[in-house]
């Protein structure tokens, strides 16, 4: 199965340091390798929000523009406010980001690869797939 991989992901991976050897960066890695990996617009915009150094930013930008946008259209955000009405019913509370992923993933039979657990609540009201490290 494909996947949406979320911003927190991307960020573990994008980091210097002793994030190479974590499992979610060999997993993210191998989704690449597959041609598994999904991005949608909002993702990316959080991928590159924030980075100061024109030169970092423009080599980041370089860089995940391998991974072309998954296009939204008006049905992902009808699902999004969708997600989001049955996870407030039920008491949960999440960001319009996760819920354009959440609509982005079921509408396209995606799993989502997360370390955020406010998609395990997610998960257990609207049916979102996670993509789980094997092991």
């Amino acid at each position: 199965m494909s996947v949406i991989v979320d911003t927190c992901v991307w960020s573990l991976a994008l980091r210097r340091g002793d994030n190479e050897q974590a499992p979610e960066v060999a997993a993210l890695r191998e989704l690449i390798r597959e041609r598994r990996v999904h991005v949608i617009g909002p993702i990316r915009q959080e991928i590159l929000s924030g980075i100061r150094d024109q030169h970092q930013f423009e080599r980041l930008r370089a860089h995940l523009a391998a991974f072309p946008d998954t296009p939204l259209d008006t049905d992902d955000y009808v699902e999004a406010a969708r997600c989001s009405n049955r996870c407030r019913s039920e008491g949960i509370q999440g960001s319009g980001t996760d819920f354009l992923i959440c609509a982005a993933a079921l509408r396209r039979n995606l799993a989502v690869f997360t370390t955020d657990v406010d998609f395990d609540r997610y998960s257990e009201v609207v049916g979102v797939v996670l993509h789980r490290l094997s092991g």
